[in-house]
């Protein structure tokens, strides 16, 4: 397992990128990732105030999943494959065309958390997706 990039505080991590997938999804791994280096004491302290609310509030109401329950469960020590799992048994019963959605959504938070982060002239970055990347540092 993989997780987010080492940053400039030494032990502080980064999620993975939004992009990679979990049962098709983008943005799952993401969120397994923050709910694991919280526990583990990794993760940047810049994520810690959005856990659970944001895109993680966004996935998981998509999922039709509790993230309390959600972040319970990964917090066992599952795997990637036993917490998309656990979404199939517990939350909505996806399909291609579910997930084909879910991975085209776009967000109007996109301009507010360029402009906060001085990356208002960028209009090359078009999703929140490309913002991440940029603002964490994977991209120029």
């Amino acid at each position: 397992m993989t997780l987010g990039a080492v940053t400039m505080t030494g032990m502080s991590q980064t999620p993975r990128s939004p992009y990679e997938t979990i049962g098709g999804l983008t943005y799952l791994g993401r969120c397994i990732d923050k709910i694991r280096l919280k526990q583990a004491g990794q993760l940047h302290p810049d994520f810690h105030e959005l856990m659970g609310k944001g895109y993680d509030a966004r996935i998981m109401g998509y999922l039709e999943l509790d993230y309390g329950k959600f972040a319970e469960f990964v917090r066992t020590g599952a795997t990637d494959g036993q917490c998309w799992d656990y979404c199939v048994r517990h939350g909505r019963k996806m399909n291609d065309l579910l997930v084909l959605i879910w991975n085209d959504s776009a967000t109007e938070l996109l301009e507010k958390f360029k402009a906060a982060s001085g990356l208002a002239g960028r209009d090359d970055l078009l999703t929140l997706f490309e913002y991440w990347e940029v603002d964490e540092g994977r991209k120029p």
